[in-house]
């Protein structure tokens, strides 16, 4: 009786396994291979060689880049590099990128790690920037402003909080799912919505990162969206199954939400007191992740990736795909979804964002090149 007892058991235990390994491949689109859809007028941009995870552009064309992030599980070119924030302006024939110095009596450049990026401009035109940052391990979001004319950085402040978690452990070795080690990281993207007020994803639940690495397994959507101000934090969306790119309407009534894992862009609409009600969703067959919004047309750019096991499981002989989406008129009923771009990885590695700017498309990786097109 308690040999059938374990049997029982360990059957239905493998059927649930078997059962969550489908529905994990699923959720990564493991078997997906991509269409290519082609652009004419592309290059590859010179002094970009370990990502451009995150992209922002002023509505004067000129573009604030975030490159070399490490990220758990993800491939980095650079690893033993600090990460750096590029400035290219989008306005020249043939645009470059330069580094961007910063400066900061209390900022330790040598941990920077720049992951999500987003603008603020004031009234007086001064230019903000966030920064998520995980530096030593953490995650922080760091207040930068921009002094044009230098070319440079002034760091302001740097932002914890418990709600914007820094949970990344080096002391545990076990990954269920690979066998390798694991670390964790929380805060993924930032939309500002005042020099220190801003929205902000954490894209997974749990501290522990072998809790973790079965909550990305086991499909656990508890990730969420957290709103900060100096006076009030407070999580204002959950449910998320991996949480990732945010951004606003160009009027400031809606915040749109990348969902990663479950393939899907949410729309809120955002109250006077900050809260979020959720509008709709809109479902794709890819993993959504950063969200660029056209200042004029209100269109929504995103970069995805076509397999996620591809950019979660690197391999050279058969690297990560890149796509980008272009969405126009997404509060209506009947919202337009185009495929602008879609390759295999010969060119573009790990597409995690696209921007455009007077006809001109931006667009940024994880860990790979950054690729420029003429529309």
């Amino acid at each position: 009786m308690a040999k059938l007892l374990v049997l029982t058991i360990l059957g239905v235990g493998l059927a649930l396994f078997r059962d969550h390994r489908s529905s994990y491949q699923t959720r990564m689109a493991a078997f997906r291979e991509i269409k290519p859809v082609e652009l004419p007028n592309c290059k590859l941009v010179k002094g970009i060689e370990a990502g451009s995870e995150d992209l922002e552009i002023l509505r004067n064309g000129l573009a604030f880049i975030s490159s070399g992030l490490k990220y758990p599980q993800i491939k980095s070119f650079e690893s033993n590099e600090p990460g750096k924030i590029l400035l290219m302006d989008l306005n020249e024939e043939e645009p470059t990128v330069l580094v961007l110095k910063i400066k900061g009596s209390n900022f330790d450049l040598s941990s920077f790690n720049p992951h999500g990026i987003s603008t603020f401009t004031d009234e007086d035109n001064t230019v903000y920037l966030l920064v998520v940052n995980h530096p030593y391990l953490k995650s922080t979001v760091e207040l930068f402003k921009f002094q044009e004319e230098e070319k440079s950085l002034l760091h302001l402040k740097t932002i914890k909080h418990q709600l914007l978690p820094k949970y990344w452990d080096m002391s545990y070795s076990y990954f269920p799912l690979t066998g390798g080690s694991q670390q964790s990281t929380c805060v993924n993207d930032i939309v500002a919505v005042g020099p220190e007020h801003f929205y902000a994803t954490n894209d997974h639940y749990f501290v522990d990162p072998y809790l973790r690495s079965w909550e990305i397994y086991l499909g656990l959507a508890w990730s969420n969206v957290v709103y900060y101000s100096p006076n009030e934090v407070r999580v204002v969306a959950d449910g998320f199954d991996f949480a990732n790119g945010i951004n606003v309407s160009p009027d400031g009534k809606y915040v749109y939400v990348a969902e990663l894992l479950a393939h899907k862009i949410h729309v809120y609409e955002k109250h006077a007191n900050w809260t979020l009600t959720p509008l709709k969703s809109l479902d794709f067959d890819t993993l959504v992740d950063n969200i660029s919004v056209d200042p004029v047309t209100g269109d929504l750019w995103i970069g995805c990736h076509p397999n996620g096991m591809k950019i979660f499981f690197y391999d050279p002989e058969n690297p990560p795909g890149s796509e980008v989406l272009r969405i126009q008129n997404i509060l209506t009923e009947e919202p337009k979804v185009t495929v602008v771009y879609a390759e295999n990885g010969t060119v573009l590695q790990g597409s995690s964002v696209a921007s455009v700017y007077k006809g001109k498309l931006l667009t940024g990786t994880v860990f790979h090149k950054a690729l420029y097109c003429k529309l």
